[in-house]
């Protein structure tokens, strides 16, 4: 007995249980449902080559938009730690009295979008030039100390985006103190445009394999139902609705997803695995303790839920179009 006379079956039961309450009708309602969905998923289990070919190729297009949204995940961390990173470095006067640095360090200081700030004396940055430069004793021949003292200003959480540092840069550097103000906030500017533009083109190559993903599960559904045309017709003759004769497709496409979901959620980890170790052996030689981080169990989940949607979406409108163009007078 085919799947769609089996689904018969359980709907002729259903109209002779029409004189029961309503409450029990009710509560009929969902146990059908899960007759035909354990149906369709025996139909699936007795053409196991063909179903995990379209499972396959629906798990493996949503695995590259799950692999590339975690690469964009930990870029997207790494650019939040370098610009919590950034520092103000405030060149003052070289006629600057100490007093008066200290009083501007004690001012930015109380600031509520300053973290922290140190002080760096014109004597502490000439030994620390003459160590790093490499000039070296070369440095003892000038007559006077040329580096003015310099406050290095660590901007408050809510300060460090490169937008809100240029500001509280712009605010410090009309102190009478300050001769000019330094923030490299150019190459975070950067990188942050290229990672909108990965994110915009993740978007744009998601929404293609998604699409890719319901045209697969259509066709697939569509042929199912091509092949039980004479069931379908034989169906509607002995009164079976449109709704009914579609149910166990639908079914059908959410299994789809359902396993669809689980094998992209594996190689996406597989993924992440492999890649792994390529990117601590990299961040070892920089003596960083970057991991990548995978998807989070709400992240799987979600993934999960968008393939059981695109293959409830592909088999909808597969039933939606081909189940009522067949007829028994066609």
């Amino acid at each position: 007995m085919s799947l769609l006379f089996r689904n018969r079956v359980v709907e002729k039961g259903a109209q002779q249980q029409k004189g029961l309450p309503l409450w029990r009708r009710l509560l009929m309602v969902p146990v059908h449902h899960l007759q035909q969905a354990v149906s369709s998923l025996g139909e699936l289990w007795r053409n196991p080559i063909a179903s995990l070919m379209t499972v396959a190729v629906l798990g493996l297009s949503l695995t590259l938009p799950s692999a590339l949204y975690v690469m964009v995940k930990n870029t997207t961390q790494i650019a939040d730690q370098w610009q919590q990173a950034s520092e103000i470095s405030l060149f003052l006067r070289t006629d600057a009295s100490e007093q008066s640095v200290a009083t501007l360090k004690q001012q930015i200081s109380i600031r509520n979008d300053v973290e922290a700030v140190q002080w760096i004396t014109k004597q502490q940055g000439f030994e620390q030039f003459k160590a790093t430069s490499g000039f070296g004793e070369t440095l003892d021949y000038f007559d006077s100390n040329p580096l003015p003292d310099v406050l290095v200003v660590t901007p408050a959480e809510q300060a460090r985006t490169p937008t809100r540092a240029q500001a509280l840069l712009d605010e410090l550097s009309q102190a009478r103190e300050v001769q000019m103000g330094k923030l490299d906030v150019d190459w975070l500017t950067r990188l942050q445009a290229i990672v909108d533009l990965i994110q915009d083109v993740l978007a744009a190559l998601a929404l293609l394999l998604c699409i890719s993903v319901i045209l697969i599960v259509s066709n697939t559904i569509r042929l199912n139902i091509l092949s039980k045309r004479d069931e379908i017709v034989i169906m509607k003759l002995v009164g079976a609705t449109d709704a009914f004769i579609q149910r166990p497709f639908l079914y059908t496409g959410v299994w789809y997803g359902v396993a669809g979901g689980v094998i992209a959620w594996l190689a996406t980890q597989l993924l992440i695995w492999w890649i792994g170790s390529a990117v601590t052996d990299v961040t070892e030689l920089y003596q960083s303790q970057f991991a990548l981080a995978g998807l989070t169990v709400g992240e799987m989940l979600m993934v999960w839920l968008v393939a059981v949607a695109l293959g409830l979406v592909g088999s909808f409108l597969a039933v939606r179009k081909h189940i009522k163009s067949i007829e028994p007078d066609a």
